[in-house]
């Protein structure tokens, strides 16, 4: 029983960071965007396992430095130098695991003929462009807000009906 408490335990941890973080919204939406575009590319197994390594190395990274943060926070009432050098390192290992996942994605989908086929499409497709548009435009909208900023958005257009 305690097993599965620290499985819900662990996803009110990651759902606080999503719900908190602006930074952790951008890497699931990057990451899931990846994974769809992943597939154009025809990765092997052992490239699905670089790939998912690599969400699962920025996502923790982005866990911790929320945890550094949050700590930080509480144990410091007013400036103290030392927690910000503590947040900035924390904020460091993000950027860090960032950019080279980002290294890593170019190793994975630099190929020319595939990213050409793919701008060929949605040129020649306006119905998929639009379908990207208004996906990317709804990612957005996550991203800035954060779920519970939409859960309150439409409470509000709700009761101002």
């Amino acid at each position: 029983m305690r097993f599965l408490k620290s499985f819900r335990y662990a996803f009110r941890g990651i759902i606080y960071c999503i719900n908190n973080e602006r930074n952790m919204r951008v890497h699931t939406v990057v990451a899931l965007y990846v994974f769809v575009f992943s597939f154009f590319f025809h990765l092997t197994r052992a490239e699905y396992g670089v790939l998912f390594l690599t969400f699962a190395q920025v996502i923790a990274a982005e866990l911790f430095n929320t945890v550094a943060e949050e700590l930080s926070d509480f144990s410091a009432a007013s400036f103290n130098p030392v927690v910000r050098i503590v947040k900035d390192m924390a904020s460091g290992g993000v950027l860090v695991g960032a950019v080279f996942s980002v290294a890593v994605g170019i190793c994975l989908f630099w190929r020319p003929a595939v990213l050409a086929w793919l701008l060929r499409g949605l040129f020649f497709h306006p119905a998929l462009l639009f379908l990207l548009l208004a996906v990317t435009a709804g990612a957005a909208f996550y991203i800035v807000l954060g779920p519970l900023g939409i859960r309150d958005f439409i409470k509000k257009r709700k009761i101002g009906k």
